[in-house]
């Protein structure tokens, strides 16, 4: 069952994936689909290390919802969908960082504090 809390983590990075190859960063795209591949090595690092990529990436798609939305404001444009849309990507990719916490990943993980 475990397999299907990775399932977020996953969809996260695919998003940040296609949200970085739409801007022409091939590196952060082979970064952002290599790192769910970390958390095969059942380490409690790995476990760190793709939480802070995930918190990075709440924060490229907060700079990205601010970027869009004043191109939007300023153009007379309505921005309302689109802030509606991407702040829901941001609470999915933020909560994505939170599934470590559940139990059965702090066992797989060696999480839990002695």
């Amino acid at each position: 069952m475990s397999f299907i809390l990775h399932i977020p983590v996953v969809i996260s990075f695919m998003l940040l994936a296609a949200h970085f190859l739409r801007e022409s960063q091939i590196l952060f795209v082979v970064c952002a689909l290599a790192l769910p591949f970390l958390l095969l090595l059942r380490k409690s690092w790995t476990v760190r290390v793709v939480q802070f990529a995930l918190v990075l990436g709440v924060v490229e798609w907060i700079r990205t919802l601010l970027a869009l939305q004043a191109v939007r404001v300023e153009h007379g444009m309505p921005w309302t969908r689109l802030v509606l849309i991407i702040g829901c990507v941001v609470l999915f990719t933020g909560c994505s960082a939170l599934v470590f916490f559940h139990t059965s990943l702090k066992q797989k993980y060696m999480l839990h504090k002695d």
